[in-house]
């Protein structure tokens, strides 16, 4: 049976779409939502419910509807999902959700992204408030940016019968100024200071599934406006009663949107329950379109308007509430008893008992069943006050109205409309010219929109009680009751906050849109107080579910973190390198040859270095250019040691520490000049110790005269190491004399190649003879070429980042975050001295005479070699006491420290060790054991340095 009505609705009904819904083909038109489609085929029950698993139907029309929950299949994986804010398109693929939903087991092929724009006025909601704002902003030549949530302008006007001609003719006016942004399809989730706004563009979903995906899906806007009008219109709310959760049962607004915007007919049996006027407009719009309706309206005097419907036909019972429902898939029939509102002592307020009379006569039992396949609610009505209320916006209860408003003006930022209380047409577009005034615009002759006359005043009625303890559901989605709320306030909770975690009412997709201020009245009454002393929840944002995809726009895969590439990068990957990554740069870890793993290469790489000679692209390494007359002083604050006293041309190795003594970072500091300086900070550490200078520059040092400049990129850097490394430099750079007595350790010689400058560095990482090679990252790749034809006839071979660890942990050299963890002191590493002794201050220095800085059992930097000189000892493992019996003792097992590093060493032909162990250095030659999976590992404490303790090769 379909519920299309024959003619009628803002649908295309020229084509036809075909989606599939829990397996079953259906068909719709342009214009139609999944909800309205489904509906119009006769489909109320779409979903369970998360606790209960109770069926669960369309209860509303867009994103307030609490019920209607769906998972997206196809093109795309989305879970949760109101069927009523998705547009249908053709060969849709959903199906109900069975309480939860399921993330997408791939990736999303379409594109998200966001945008920026600043303007003088955002109006947010297109109805005729925010239109005629927008309207009279363009006309007095602002900026303007009108964003709305809908497929189409005209807010609750699109669910009159007609819409008015003068919607569209405002679209089109708007579109003619070059300075107006219209965004149908976008909502505004979130409101801040200064006049901020966060809105969510929905970009494919009508494009149909075939949209490409360099079509951004979604597009995330940051709007900047100096004035805000927030014309976001009402929601309307439930009356609560027993068995109120049965699919079919809907607000009575949103089945006039249905019947209206869609022409679909929510059912042929219908009964209209209401407390207000507004529900009257859709029992005669769904009695002209051929439904059978009862009104029945809880108020017992009614509305003027009871004699309209009487003309038309349609029963009204006044005085009257519906007490319960039946049915299963579906509402069968409306439970309906007179309401007296109040009741004779001893029973609840706001209850009913048998009484009252049917229209035409007879007696009105109690639970008296209408027949009916669906059951409009109207409650009154909420104004979406969300975007207010996220700016800190204060409500206030309004006893006309039934419901929370705003109650003060805030700078930059004005309510209209709905929103602000006004629930007639007429009066929204009266009040948009309003708020247009505000800002200074004129609105001019106001559009006719359809007017009613005075409606009587509404019944706040929160729910219709029952003595016979049936389930009452206040929150759909949650599964959440009168009880639960009940049962809150008998553990002694009495704020609404607290109610609402206690009963997690308002926590689902739906953000309580229909059950907040629905609790919040329930909370009142249960405790006998005024509903304006309980107040309503804090509204955050987002004010709809906004996806993470949306959220990470572009910022996701390869450009979640920027990937660095050196200036040798495709050189790299055109030697087979194997990358990992360091502080954002892709850095090569190993060059396997054919059938080799990391261990075998590393060897290799490994024994040609200390053998031979070996090169390494060091380009990542942090350079900051420090110049200025008070450079060498500025250095000497930071830095353990004394930077200033370095002559020109040559290097010292350096040490940074915290105000708490920690280290955070070390490296080489050269000096250029007697004003420039060149420091060298680790990969990972060159922004961080950038702004660390400038910190101190700007807020505690501002007298001295010194800039510091990042030139990483700008200086690439090759490292020739190993005994051969001499020969290879002096080949290619024969103006350079390489002699030991000419260019001794931690020395600078500059020269050029090709015209090109060139600075070489007497600088080891490897404690082996080593070269740095310093060039302008243009030429880096030339540079490097000629090294490598140079190199050919020692073997010269290029090495990563894996065998770079392994040589300097054979020299006890510390990597700054793998040997230290925050913890950790330039003693505990062994870098005494590197901590001056002489200089007045420096960054730390008090730090360092604290009694647990000056602690013996503080963990030091050791090595450990394991004595079956077959394990490798993996990083983190923890180091114990040796256990003589070969067993942990019981739990807990006292701990020494832990391994920082671990590697096997083709030097050493074994494996081997670095650890931070507790008063390591007294323990040296002393046996620990490492627990490694289930066996304890027995290795001997030694001194750091594992190769060449003197310093011979380094040296030369």
């Amino acid at each position: 049976m379909t519920f299309r009505t024959a003619a009628g609705g803002r649908i295309d009904r020229g084509r036809t779409l075909t989606f599939t819904f829990d397996g079953q083909t259906f068909t719709g038109h342009p214009g139609d939502t999944l909800a309205s489609a489904l509906l119009a085929a006769g489909r109320h029950a779409i979903a369970t419910s998360v606790k209960l698993g109770r069926p669960r139907g369309i209860t509303a029309a867009w994103a307030e509807d609490s019920g209607g929950l769906v998972q997206i299949e196809e093109p795309f994986a989305e879970p949760m999902l109101p069927a009523a804010t998705v547009e249908l398109y053709d060969g849709l693929v959903a199906s109900g959700l069975p309480g939860q939903g399921r993330l997408a087991d791939g990736p999303d092929p379409a594109r998200y992204d966001a945008k920026h724009h600043h303007v003088d006025v955002l109006v947010v909601g297109a109805g005729p408030a925010g239109l005629i704002a927008a309207l009279a902003a363009a006309r007095g030549g602002a900026r303007v940016a009108l964003v709305d949530e809908q497929s189409e302008a005209g807010g609750a006007l699109l669910s009159e019968r007609e819409t008015p001609e003068w919607v569209a003719a405002a679209v089109a006016e708007l579109a003619g100024y070059p300075d107006v942004l219209h965004l149908q399809r976008t909502t505004a989730f979130g409101s801040y200071d200064d006049g901020f706004v966060l809105a969510l563009e929905r970009r494919t979903d009508h494009l149909g599934a075939a949209a490409p995906p360099t079509v951004s899906r979604q597009r995330v806007w940051r709007l900047r406006a100096r004035s805000v009008v927030v014309a976001t219109g009402a929601h309307e709310r439930p009356v609560v009663f027993s068995d109120n959760d049965r699919p079919g049962i809907l607000l009575a607004g949103a089945a006039r949107t249905f019947l209206n915007r869609y022409g679909v007919l929510p059912g042929r049996e219908v009964v209209v329950f209401t407390t207000n006027d507004s529900a009257y407009d859709a029992a005669l719009d769904l009695h002209r379109a051929g439904a059978r309706v009862h009104l029945v309206d809880a108020r017992a005097a009614g509305s003027p308007r009871a004699a309209e419907c009487a003309a038309a036909g349609i029963p009204v019972l006044a005085g009257a509430v519906v007490t319960g429902t039946r049915g299963v898939e579906r509402v069968t029939h409306a439970l309906v008893a007179p309401y007296l509102g109040r009741e004779p002592a001893g029973r609840e307020p706001g209850g009913r008992e048998p009484g009252g009379r049917q229209p035409g006569g007879g007696e009105l039992g109690a639970d008296e069943p209408l027949p009916c396949d669906a059951l409009l609610v109207s409650g009154g009505w909420n104004p979406a006050v969300h975007l207010f209320s996220q700016v800190r916006g204060r409500l206030r209860y309004d006893e006309s109205l039934g419901a929370f408003r705003p109650d003060e003006e805030l700078d930059g930022l004005t309510v209209a409309g709905a929103a602000a209380g006004i629930l007639d047409p007429a009066g929204c577009l009266a009040d948009g010219a309003r708020a247009a005034a505000s800002l200074g615009f004129d609105a001019g002759a106001l559009p006719p929109v359809p007017a009613r006359g005075a409606p009587a005043a509404p019944l706040v009625l929160w729910r219709v009680p029952d003595a016979t303890g049936a389930t009452q559901f206040v929150d759909l989605q949650r599964d959440a009751t009168v009880a639960d709320i009940a049962r809150a306030l008998g553990a002694g909770l009495r704020s609404v906050e607290h109610v609402k975690r206690y009963t997690t009412i308002g926590t689902a997709h739906d953000q309580g849109k229909t059950s907040g201020v629905v609790a919040s009245g329930i909370v009142a009454e249960l405790l006998g107080v005024p509903v304006q002393d309980t107040g309503v929840t804090t509204f955050r944002p987002p004010y709809t579910p906004v996806a993470f995809a949306a959220l990470a726009g572009r910022d996701r895969g390869r450009l979640f973190d920027p990937e660095r590439y050196t200036a040798l990068h495709d050189w790299h990957v055109a030697a087979g390198a194997v990358f990992e990554d360091v502080g954002q740069w892709k850095r090569p870890r190993y060059y396997p040859r054919d059938g080799e793993d990391m261990t075998t290469a590393v060897l290799r790489e490994c024994a040609a270095v200390r053998t031979g000679v070996g090169v390494i692209d060091g380009s990542t390494l942090g350079k900051i250019d420090v110049q200025g007359p008070d450079a060498g002083a500025f250095l000497d604050l930071l830095y353990t040691n004394v930077m200033s006293s370095l002559p020109p041309g040559t290097v010292r190795y350096g040490v940074l520490c915290g105000v708490d003594g920690m280290v955070i970072d070390d490296g080489t500091v050269l000096r250029l000049a007697e004003e420039h300086f060149l420091v060298l900070t680790t990969t990972g550490g060159a922004a961080k110790i950038l702004d660390w200078m400038e910190e101190w520059l700007q807020t505690e040092w501002p007298h001295l005269r010194v800039r510091c400049t990042s030139v990483t990129e700008q200086w690439s850097t090759f490292p020739v190491v190993g005994p051969r490394s001499r020969d290879v430099v002096a080949a290619v750079f024969p103006a350079v004399d390489v002699a030991r007595e000419a260019f001794p350790f931690m020395a600078i010689r500059e020269t050029t190649l090709g015209g090109v400058p060139i600075r070489l560095a007497r600088i080891s990482f490897s404690g082996e003879l080593a070269y740095e090679v310093y060039v302008n990252s243009w030429y880096a790749a030339a540079v490097w070429e000629r090294l490598l034809r140079a190199g050919a006839g020692y073997g010269i071979t290029p090495y990563g980042t894996e065998t770079m660890h392994v040589l300097r942990a054979e020299k006890g050299y510390p990597i700054i975050g793998q040997e230290t963890d925050g913890t950790v002191t330039p003693h505990d590493l062994g870098l005494g001295w590197a901590v001056s002794t002489k200089k007045a201050d420096f960054l730390g220095k008090r730090s360092f005479a604290r009694a647990a800085n000056l602690d013996p059992q503080r963990k030091q930097l050791v090595g450990l070699l394991p004595t079956d000189r077959e394990t490798l000892l993996p990083e983190g493992s923890q180091v114990v006491a040796y256990c003589p019996d070969g067993r942990l003792p019981a739990p807990p097992v006292p701990m020494l420290g832990h391994v920082t590093s671990g590697y096997r060493s083709a030097e050493l032909g074994r494996p081997f060790a670095l650890a931070l162990v507790k008063g390591g250095r007294a323990r040296i030659g002393q046996t620990v054991h490492v627990p490694v999976g289930d066996i304890l590992v027995p290795a001997e404490i030694t001194g750091p340095v594992l190769v060449d303790p003197e310093g011979a090769r380094r040296d030369g």
